[in-house]
């Protein structure tokens, strides 16, 4: 299979796996097509098909030579209704309704709510959204085993329809029974990223980063009201940010949800972590092959906003168009990209660098490549935190990052602007400006005359020692030169 070049695009695109795309074949065209990291959803399909899912993942890496980055969503807790008498009800529009403890099937009346730790914290004027909001209920009174609401919006409501009560910190962790073992099956297969769902508050990531043991990133999904209001302290416990505007969108009036997307994206790249704008981006194209304008320009704005990356859900899992889809939005981020106002607007946000060494130098890598015809910065990093330094800068040019460790380059493939290589550690200077020389070359970036910067921290391989910047100049022969010392 022939190796593919980088991409001319910084932003990254997630497609989520399902039906549509497991197939290693529509993987391969979903990687030709734009995508650069895979979503395994784990509130769909048995152990058996995902462990299936991440080996076609992992032998396309290994075929096209290019680190690709797995996210293993976790479902979260689901709080549901029970059931009712024949399957359904219809609750009248500003009728009274009652969630009670009574496991007896439901009617017109009542219906079993089967969290006990719901009623505890239920008051009155709280609002609770059944079915993804198609249902809204707001409580008139409240008591150990029973909660009596007005409809607000009433209809037709059946058996174990979803509710979302966004008014109120529900007292449950965010890791279920399920999500745990999905979570040691996510660890113990090798993927990258665990997506952590029904975040509330920051002792939330505590639980999944113990389980985790110190194997992979976590991405805290800002899918909950209660979750905003302690955003900074989630984003600083987490490796990355989605914003899952679903849930959101549910749980929040919706034209709250545009500018709650854009404070997030800034919160997270203020503190340098990757931010990923999910949910309905494309949507249309599930069954048509062809997005609305509406969709490309919310695409759009997600790339201007300077997003790490951007996800599709239903359109590559069980669309009709998986592989259009990614094409369209590659396109859409690489129309962006070449607009002469958007470093501008990705620059709007300031980022000022922390009073470290390593922000510094991270810092005077974008002055240098405004100033200097730079072809790219060649970041050589062990852990990846000195690449997410840089990229929280939103250079201009492109950014190579060299790291012995195969894991932090397939993490790197959610970050903004961000080209991973996995090569050999390097042990002196002028091995580490040697090998970033060929490394560009091999890439396809830069050409004899081209300069180059080069990040690293010296001694070389210890964590957290970014304290050198030099600026090199490509002769254009290095890669046949060593070819020849290899044969000598």
């Amino acid at each position: 299979m022939q190796k593919l070049q980088p991409r001319n695009r910084k932003v990254k695109i997630l497609a989520t796996v399902g039906p549509a795309s497991s197939a290693p074949e529509m993987l391969h065209k979903l990687l030709r097509a734009g995508a650069d990291a895979f979503r395994v959803n784990m509130s769909h399909g048995e152990h058996a098909d995902h462990a299936a899912t991440i080996k076609a993942i992992r032998d396309l890496e290994k075929a096209t030579g290019r680190p690709i980055a797995i996210l293993a969503d976790l479902q979260g807790p689901k709080l549901r209704v029970g059931k009712f008498k024949g399957g359904q009800a219809v609750i009248r529009h500003s009728g009274h309704f009652t969630l009670d403890r009574n496991p007896e099937p439901g009617d017109e009346t009542r219906v079993e709510l089967p969290h006990p730790e719901l009623f505890a914290v239920l008051q009155k004027g709280q609002r609770l959204l059944i079915n993804d909001g198609k249902i809204r209920l707001k409580v008139i009174k409240a008591e150990p085993d029973s909660v009596l609401c007005s409809a607000e919006v009433g209809g037709v409501i059946s058996d174990r329809k979803g509710v979302n009560v966004p008014d109120a910190e529900i007292p449950i962790p965010a890791l279920t029974e399920k999500d745990r073992r999905d979570l040691a099956f996510a660890v113990s297969h090798g993927c990258d990223w665990i997506g952590l769902s029904f975040v509330q508050r920051p002792e939330d990531l505590a639980e999944a980063r113990r389980l985790m043991g110190g194997y992979g990133s976590l991405c805290a999904k800002i899918e909950k009201p209660s979750a905003v209001r302690r955003l900074d302290e989630i984003i600083e416990l987490s490796d990355g940010i989605m914003v899952a505007r679903g849930d959101l969108g549910v749980e929040l009036d919706p034209e709250e949800v545009p500018p709650l997307q854009k404070r997030i994206v800034n919160a997270a790249r203020t503190a340098g972590k990757p931010v990923i704008v999910a949910t309905q981006m494309l949507e249309s194209m599930i069954e048509s092959p062809t997005p609305t304008r509406a969709e490309v320009s919310d695409v759009a704005n997600a790339v201007y906003d300077g997003a790490d990356a951007v996800m599709l859900s239903a359109e590559t899992a069980a669309g009709e168009w998986p592989e259009e889809a990614v094409g369209i939005m590659d396109r859409i981020a690489t129309q962006v990209e070449r607009d002469d106002a958007y470093l501008s607007r990705v620059r709007f946000l300031d980022t000022p660098p922390d009073r470290t060494t390593a922000d510094a130098l991270s810092h005077a890598c974008m002055t240098i490549a405004d100033t200097v015809s730079i072809a790219a910065i060649v970041v050589f990093t062990g852990s990846g935190s000195t690449a997410r330094r840089v990229a929280r800068e939103r250079p201009s040019v492109p950014m190579l990052v060299l790291t012995p460790s195969v894991r932090t380059a397939r993490r790197m493939a959610l970050l903004w602007g961000a080209q991973a290589v996995s090569t050999k550690d390097i042990g002196s200077f002028e091995e580490m400006i040697a090998k970033g020389k060929r490394m560009a070359l091999r890439s396809g970036i830069g050409q004899a005359g081209s300069k180059l910067i080069a990040l690293a921290g010296v001694p070389f391989g210890t964590p957290g020692s970014t304290n050198l910047l030099h600026v090199v100049t490509l002769s254009g022969d290095e890669l046949s030169k060593h070819a020849r010392r290899s044969v000598v």
